[in-house]
């Protein structure tokens, strides 16, 4: 059984961010950077394998992860793990996974009293133990892809129709030149620039046309994903509610009701042994219309 452990003004230790990164580094074989980057909940987990072997299934751990759903899942599996091994701490799962600085910061500095506790100095080789997997390193790997997708929106195109430039004056051997009188004839425009022309500009009503079809359905977007969140979290403190109070047989209808799954639909629990999971941002009866509009995205 583990030893509990809790913070106080008199019992909190005094390590910095850096001296903490450095101790999840060392300890995990891990690159985290930020603090907030421990929001995947994998490093914990992971650490909860090397102090009692055997309460967490690795397996189920989302290592290389920037979805917060995931997140949701890693931080679960550690609380069953606190539970096994008789840890009182309530993970809060819900400060967590926003990746703010100050609740991770406080988290980390539990775990790691926690750790020192508990430890009992024996090798463990993280790397292998999770088969070579590259721990995640949260809202950041967001960041890149964002940038990396907005640079390449906007980067610059060779305008429809451009041709290469035509010399005013072309030399043909043999042919003498024009007298001082003599009057030179301006070559007439080609046909094939006014079609160009008149090609770019339907081009161009049509991107305006797409530009405002990919802006309201981001803002429909949007708006799911504000309403998802809402239902969420009214679901999720049903969800603890009911965990407080097992023994109560109406709330363990209710948690039957809400671990129900339809046919066809796995829980994030499962989606490891059974594929990808589903897009986020849209619930799964709304896949079709998120592949409609990737679509849409990739012919733009």
């Amino acid at each position: 059984m583990a030893v509990n452990v809790f913070n106080t003004a008199s019992t909190s230790e005094t390590l910095s961010r850096h001296d903490m990164l450095a101790w999840v580094n060392n300890t995990l074989d891990a690159n985290f950077t930020k603090i907030e980057e421990l929001c995947s909940g994998a490093a914990y987990c992971q650490t909860m394998d090397l102090l009692f072997p055997g309460c967490i299934l690795l397996k189920k751990v989302k290592f290389a992860t920037r979805l917060e759903h995931e997140y949701i899942s890693n931080f679960k599996t550690l609380q069953n793990s606190f539970k096994k091994v008789g840890v009182d701490k309530a993970v809060p799962i819900e400060k967590l996974v926003k990746g703010r600085f100050q609740d991770n910061f406080e988290f980390c500095q539990w775990f790691k009293k926690f750790f020192d506790a508990n430890y009992d100095g024996a090798e463990y080789d993280a790397l292998a133990a999770r088969e070579g997997q590259p721990m995640a390193t949260g809202r950041a790997v967001d960041t890149v892809v964002g940038a990396a997708r907005k640079t390449a929106a906007y980067s610059p195109k060779k305008p429809v129709g451009a041709s290469k430039p035509v010399s005013k004056v072309s030399k043909i051997a043999g042919r003498p030149s024009p007298s001082a009188g003599s009057k030179v004839t301006a070559p007439a425009r080609p046909a094939s620039t006014k079609t160009a022309s008149s090609e770019l500009k339907a081009a161009n009503a049509e991107i305006e046309k797409l530009r405002n079809e990919v802006s309201e359905l981001q803002n429909t977007v949007s708006g799911l994903e504000t309403e998802r969140d809402f239902y969420f979290s009214k679901l999720r403190d049903i969800e603890l509610l009911c965990q407080d109070n097992e023994s109560d047989p109406v709330l363990g209808q209710i948690m039957d009701i809400m671990y129900a799954t339809q046919e066809g639909f796995s829980n994030p629990d499962e989606e490891e042994l059974q594929g990808e999971p589903p897009e986020p941002g849209l619930p799964p009866d709304d896949q079709d219309e998120q592949y409609a509009y990737e679509d849409e995205q990739e012919e733009y």
